[in-house]
């Protein structure tokens, strides 16, 4: 594929067999970049050295490019807030609030094992009123853009439904607040569709858009009940057809990354299989690939 793009799909998505789970990024889906969370039933944070070379002979043998270490930096509850009760996907890390330097230095070392300038975090578990922390979590996270620009690195703060930051408006929000150059949106549609926004065109339309730094890529539908739950891509509430438009005509040149989560089709391969299909058509109708 061609594209305007880093087009890409978060490995475990498809299966814990990195070298399965690469083989299909590059020769089924003839991609060129992927990004890393967990590999082997481990957390990227968990990897010992041996495993990291492994990896890395992986990725040379399949000549993948890695977008980013997609760490679970600040997926912790905050230090003394109130306990969130928030659905949580871990991925296999569980780390405490204390515990949240080491994490940061260990992923940035990662970046640098995996040849990546950027580095993907969250804001903290989400809770009912966060005002009272806000101004403490923003210096966290400026804390943390600051070190990752000692090392070169560009901290990519994901809009999380299970974290502080879910919606546009309080990207937008955490953006004007922490004002490093080196913290970026990792702007997630889906996950602002799960919690009730309207990420394109309204959510979109907010962006600072020199400030996305990363795309994922997922779809969400309504449920008879009213709950929302995960879609394959094409399959859902979300307008990526004209997400798609909207961030090529606006110049947004880095990564679009599927980030399946729907297990419609049977099994997780199955599934990105499906979800990959309905983006490819996507970024083909928008103009973005060929």
């Amino acid at each position: 594929m061609r594209s305007d793009f880093r087009v890409a799909v978060i490995s475990d998505e498809i299966t814990q067999d990195f070298d399965r789970g690469l083989s299909i990024i590059a020769r089924d889906f003839g991609l060129e970049w992927v990004e890393l969370r967990t590999l082997w039933n481990k957390n990227i944070m968990l990897l010992d050295a041996a495993e990291i070379a492994s990896a890395r002979a992986l990725l040379e043998k399949y000549k993948l490019r890695v977008t980013d270490v997609a760490s679970p930096l600040f997926k912790c509850d905050f230090r003394g807030a109130p306990p969130s009760n928030a659905p949580k996907d871990r991925f296999g890390a569980d780390f405490t609030y204390e515990q949240q330097d080491e994490v940061l230095e260990r992923a940035l070392e990662l970046c640098r094992a995996f040849n990546t300038d950027r580095l993907r975090g969250f804001d903290f578990w989400r809770i009912q009123d966060p005002a009272p922390f806000r101004a403490a979590m923003d210096a966290k996270l400026n804390e943390a853009a600051e070190r990752a620009a000692k090392k070169g690195v560009i901290l990519i703060l994901e809009n999380e439904h299970a974290c502080n930051t879910a919606t546009a408006d309080e990207a937008v929000r955490t953006l004007n607040a922490v004002r490093s150059p080196n913290f970026k949106l990792n702007w997630d549609p889906g996950n602002a569709a799960r919690i009730g926004d309207l990420p394109f065109p309204d959510g979109y339309k907010k962006l600072p858009k020199d400030r996305i730094g990363h795309v994922h890529c997922k779809d969400v539908l309504q449920k008879p009940g009213g709950e929302r739950d995960w879609a394959p891509m094409n399959g859902g509430l979300v307008d990526w057809l004209g997400q798609f438009r909207a961030l090529k005509r606006d110049g947004y040149r880095l990564a679009v990354s599927l980030e399946t989560h729907w297990r419609g089709a049977g099994t997780p391969e199955e599934s990105t299989r499906q979800s990959w299909a309905g983006m490819r058509e996507l970024l083909i109708k928008a103009g973005a690939a060929s």
